[in-house]
């Protein structure tokens, strides 16, 4: 009962606009009365505050302050640039180049909203000037952004290692192998749409110049290969990685300024100290929602404690005698039901410390769980009625918002595809931890 109120109040309140950080932290302390144990207040801020000193969430506010500065400091367009020369003189090339550029945006920030509209702005208007329809190349956005928070960096999968307790760096190792399973099934779904279709593209299309383009995009490409192979060979922790991160993207927005026609050292160092500002001010913004977030996440999970609430779900599907193949499925099922009417971050918050310790219980391993459950929860951005993603790109390419609802259909069918998948064969998503040596 205690659950049912909660999630009653926290829609309403996120229906009638409420910040995200505001209802979580009031839904968390109201979950306390609704269940009767109101008495276990006076001992929170204690008990939670030990929770939320783990050295592993420093990584978040700097992977989010080194996106903000590879975003402002010019690389996306040197990365759809690379993108053009890897794949654009194929059949719908720019479709191509969508996704590769997803690819490259993913290993930054981590975001499938700030990927989205990085992307969006950047690609959907001369992807409609060169023949395509704008729905198509906007649903293609979309669907492409789910990238972002899969192949590491990922701040939801450093989120939900943090609440579970599960290694970080063998979440990130396991996001690879998806992610890029998933990429080549958007590659695979736009050849077969640009030949159904009759998309652009050709040995005719101009493409950028190739020397420039490689010393434009090869340092904005150096630093998430030299984090991503140091987090999965144990060079560096996810956290250090994530500063060194930062540092790289001061210095290759530095550079990126210095290359503008006519600039001097003086003006790409003003130009820096702009992005960092700019950055900084929006790090800090998200940083402060994220920890109000993961403070309500630490007081659900004392009640979670307290009531016992894991045990009474595990002895549910002992009694039920469900297989863990089976128990997984259903939960998938419930996280992309409630991923179309809640926020992604909010069914962390409510759901995964309630379902997925018996799923772990049952034989399931904790690193397969934890990348599943983040694609399945990412999925609800592209999903309506709610849909980050789907919102922002509606907004920003002008496309209405049931068209694009209906035009992301198939591609949205294609991801829940390739998430049952990694259901079924876990061992897709867990070879790169084992052998890099991050889990038995």
């Amino acid at each position: 009962m205690a659950w049912l109120v909660t999630i009653l109040i926290t829609g309403a309140a996120l229906a009638g606009g409420v910040a995200i950080a505001y209802v979580t932290g009031a839904a968390a302390v109201l979950s306390f009365v609704a269940a009767d144990q109101a008495r276990y207040l006076a001992i929170l801020p204690q008990r939670v505050l030990s929770q939320l000193d783990v050295f592993t969430f420093l990584a978040m506010p700097l992977f989010i302050l080194a996106g903000e500065l590879m975003t402002r400091g010019g690389i996306t367009r040197a990365l759809i640039d690379l993108a053009m020369l890897v794949v654009g003189r194929f059949k719908g090339g720019l479709g191509h180049v969508n996704v590769a550029t997803a690819i490259f945006l993913s290993s930054m920030s981590g975001s499938a909203v700030a990927d989205a509209a990085a992307i969006t702005s950047a690609l959907v208007p001369e992807m409609e000037r060169r023949g395509y329809k704008r729905e198509y190349s906007s649903a293609l956005t979309v669907a492409s952004s789910v990238l972002g928070p899969l192949i590491p960096p990922s701040i939801v999968m450093i989120f939900y290692g943090a609440l579970m307790n599960v290694s970080v760096a063998a979440l990130f190792a396991g996001g690879v192998l998806p992610g890029l399973l998933l990429a080549a099934a958007l590659f695979g779904y736009n050849a077969w749409a640009a030949r159904r279709y009759d998309h652009p593209g050709g040995r005719d299309v101009a493409m950028p110049p190739l020397m420039p383009t490689l010393l434009r995009s090869g340092p904005a490409l150096l630093v998430p290969s030299i984090l991503l192979a140091g987090i999965i060979f144990g060079v560096v922790t996810p956290t250090e990685a994530a500063a060194l991160a930062v540092m790289a993207a001061l210095a290759i927005s530095f550079v990126y300024s210095w290359l503008e026609p006519g600039a001097t050292p003086a003006s790409a160092m003003r130009s820096l100290g702009r992005h960092l500002n700019g950055a900084l001010e929006r790090a800090a913004t998200l940083t402060g929602a994220i920890f109000v977030i993961l403070f309500a996440a630490a007081i659900f999970g004392y009640l979670v404690a307290i009531q016992g609430l894991p045990e009474v779900v595990l002895h549910m599907v002992e009694s039920a005698g469900m297989s863990g193949l089976q128990y997984m499925l259903l939960i998938t099922l419930v996280f992309l039901l409630v991923g179309m009417v809640m926020d992604n971050t909010m069914a962390l918050v409510l759901l995964v410390p309630l379902l997925i310790p018996a799923a772990i219980a049952g034989g399931a391993d904790p690193v397969h769980v934890g990348v599943v459950t983040c694609l399945n929860l990412t999925l609800g951005l592209i999903s309506p009625p709610v849909g980050g993603s789907l919102m922002v790109v509606s907004t920003m390419s002008g496309v209405p918002y049931l068209k694009l609802a209906r035009a992301i259909l198939p591609f949205f069918l294609l991801e829940i595809g390739v998430l049952l998948l990694l259901v079924v064969f876990p061992e897709i998503t867990l070879y790169l931890p084992r052998q890099a040596g991050l889990m038995n």
